[in-house]
């Protein structure tokens, strides 16, 4: 069956890096967009940063923008999320997901992707 495992988070200070990971098993993912969504404590899940099939085109919500990146590598089934210069508001549960329709073209939707993980929680405080 389907599994998006996500990885990477913690506890990290204002200004630190975080990098998670998340593997995808189950489903063909070098032809699937891939997402990164989050959700902080009594809020809605936000969209986070998308990446097309081969990584051509990436999107960024505006609160990340300019600190964090998203990559992925298809030899791995894994997509990356890079997240620089972590501030408290950043704090959240952070889940990837998978798009198996639109040909592979990246997706700012939630209702785009169909397949999510649980998530991995990251903590930004001093």
């Amino acid at each position: 069956h389907v599994q998006l495992v996500e990885s990477g988070g913690g506890l990290v200070q204002p200004g630190g890096s975080l990098r998670l990971s998340c593997e995808v098993s189950g489903r063909p993912f070098s032809n699937s967009a891939m997402g990164w969504f989050r959700q902080a404590p009594g809020k809605e899940r936000e969209f986070v940063a998308t990446i097309n099939w081969g990584a051509y085109f990436a999107s960024y919500g505006d609160p990340v923008k300019g600190r964090f990146t998203i990559s992925r590598d298809n030899t791995k089934n894994t997509v990356y999320l890079q997240m620089n210069n972590l501030k408290p508001e950043d704090t959240g549960v952070y889940f990837c997901a998978a798009r198996r329709r639109g040909l592979g073209e990246e997706s700012i939707r939630e209702v785009d992707y169909e397949d999510w993980g649980q998530g991995t929680q990251v903590t930004v405080s001093s």
